[in-house]
């Protein structure tokens, strides 16, 4: 599971015996029937066109369009409901191709509020396209899920804040039941129907209802997997598509778990040797007290968490995925000093608060008379309820709770090793999918020597996140078509931080110029800005 990183708000954060059904129905049958018998009729989804007019929140830039696309809720079963997919876009300035899609990850990111918030990254690419961005299903306005959380909410109900410590199993296994009861319940119909099988579906009846014969494509972190999905779904469909920073295809969510706490511990480790040079260093000038110290701040507040200056409390977990945001980038190492900082010396958490989000809200809410649905209707807890329905939805391992209690002590030995800091968040992430039921095995199965054009893959080495030997052993996967770029800096992901890696992408999604298989761009730590990158 890539963590969350840069559009860029919190860390990876739900199951229970109430079954979820979120079991894919025919999965891997693109427009296919689900067990033999003739194929549902989609005409009439993919006869639509996006009709684009002017945004109607008022956060979003002015000069974006927005539009919807309707999909069925179930592609075996499509006259038993459809969802309303949302999307935005920059107009091509000049001639145009047709359009490029983005996705910025999580799984849970909102490429309609992240292309508003970090269109000037892409500008470049309106020189041959109009430049999309969309919310998948379950995600931002697009069907949000949710599971409740209210952040003023100081009941102490199940959250994934206050779940139990591995050393009491059968509490935690109570909590984990009831936080995806509550998942259920404020979901809806969607929940049944999330995951990256199906969101590619939506893909394709989005690049259909924008015109293009062929899918252009650019996905960060997450987003990559779904490139990835749908080159198997649609090979003939395949446009330009370039994925940065590569997910896995292959490993489970408790492999994905013990390399993003190995990454993320790595990258603490960099940003302490860097903060203890500085007199303002909040942790002193010794590394190792530094170290300790980190450690320290996060126990003392998951046993005492603090008043958060935005409503209820904040924790030691919240502390680790604040902290998480800002080890995605060295241009944001400043921002989160001053914020440890700020929590350490006055107990102000709106730094840290701040840096978890990656200085981003969603949008405030509707234009006046517009009607429409907006950021504002956003469930505060989208971002982590839908990367849990997601990352659970695309994994089809669950132990039983015999099993799980048996293990879960080991395991949480074995996370604490690899980052005292980060891997009791990256173990809840693995448990919170305990009870819900199988995801699908498509993805492991039959995401593989795809017979596409040419697909460029990059992997950055000092990746937190989305580690280099995924962009590797992913292309081997794909096969011949798959090009793999190595950006030897750090941070999760390159678009937004290499020039060398920008302007490489760019070329190839407009001019169609592929580098060398294997071919390397330097560190130069000089991208054209990471103000809102990928999310995961």
């Amino acid at each position: 599971m890539p963590a969350m990183p840069q559009t860029r708000p919190a860390v990876r954060r739900c199951a229970g015996a109430g079954a979820v059904a979120l079991a894919l129905i025919g999965a891997g049958l693109p427009a296919a029937a689900a067990a033999g018998g003739e194929p549902p009729d989609l005409t009439r989804f993919y006869r639509q066109k996006a009709r684009w007019t002017a945004c109607q929140d008022v956060a979003l830039p002015k000069d974006m369009q927005c539009a919807k696309v309707t999909v069925p809720l179930d592609y075996a079963k499509p006259a038993e409901g459809t969802i309303d997919l949302a999307l935005s876009r920059y107009r091509a300035t000049g001639p145009s191709r047709g359009s490029v899609l983005l996705n910025f990850g999580g799984p849970g990111g909102s490429g309609v509020s992240g292309l508003g918030l970090s269109g000037k990254d892409f500008m470049g690419l309106t020189n041959g396209y109009d430049v999309v961005g969309f919310d998948p299903r379950g995600v931002g306005r697009s069907s949000p899920v949710t599971c409740g959380d209210d952040p003023t909410d100081s009941s102490g109900d199940a959250d994934t804040g206050t779940i139990p410590d591995v050393a009491h199993p059968q509490a935690l296994m109570k909590v984990l039941e009831q936080l995806t009861a509550r998942c259920t319940a404020h979901s809806g119909p969607v929940l049944s129907h999330i995951g990256t099988v199906n969101a590619s579906r939506d893909l394709d009846v989005i690049r259909q209802s924008l015109g293009d014969e062929k899918l252009n494509y650019l996905g960060f972190s997450y987003g990559t997997r779904l490139g990835a999905v749908y080159a198997a779904q649609f090979p003939d469909k395949v446009g330009r598509m370039a994925l940065d920073g590569v997910d896995t295809l292959t490993e489970s969510l408790a492999e994905q778990g013990v390399a993003g706490a190995q990454g993320q511990q790595a990258a603490l480790d960099d940003f302490l040797d860097w903060c203890v040079t500085d007199r303002a260093c909040p942790f002193g000038q010794d590394r190792r007290k530094a170290g300790e110290a980190v450690v320290d701040l996060v126990r003392s507040l998951d046993r005492n968490p603090v008043p958060s200056d935005f409503g209820g409390s904040f924790s030691g977990q919240d502390l680790v995925g604040a902290i998480g945001q800002g080890l995605y980038g060295r241009d944001l190492w400043s921002l989160l000093e001053r914020a440890l900082a700020s929590l350490i010396e006055d107990g102000d958490t709106r730094g840290v608060q701040n840096v978890a989000s990656g200085g981003y809200s969603l949008p405030a809410g509707p234009r006046p008379g517009s009607g429409t649905v907006s950021g504002a209707d956003v469930p505060v807890d989208n971002l982590s309820a839908a990367l849990m329905a997601i990352s659970c939805a695309d994994d089809p391992d669950r132990p039983s709770a015999r099993r799980l209690t048996q293990d879960v002590e080991r395991l949480g030995d074995e996370y604490q090793r690899t980052s005292p800091v980060f891997g009791r968040v990256r173990l809840t992430q693995v448990l919170l999918c305990y009870g819900r039921p199988r995801g699908t095995d498509f993805i492991r199965e039959q995401v593989k020597d795809v017979a596409t054009p040419p697909m460029l893959l990059v992997g950055t080495r000092g990746d937190p996140a989305t580690p280099y030997r995924w962009a590797v052993e992913t292309a081997k996967r794909l096969g011949p078509s798959a090009v793999v770029l190595d950006n030897r800096g750090d941070g999760h992901t390159g678009y937004t931080s290499s020039r060398c890696v920008h302007g490489k992408v760019d070329d190839f999604l407009l001019y169609g110029t592929l580098p060398p298989d294997g071919s390397s761009c330097p560190a130069d730590g000089d991208g054209p800005g990471a103000a809102a990158g990928p999310q995961g």
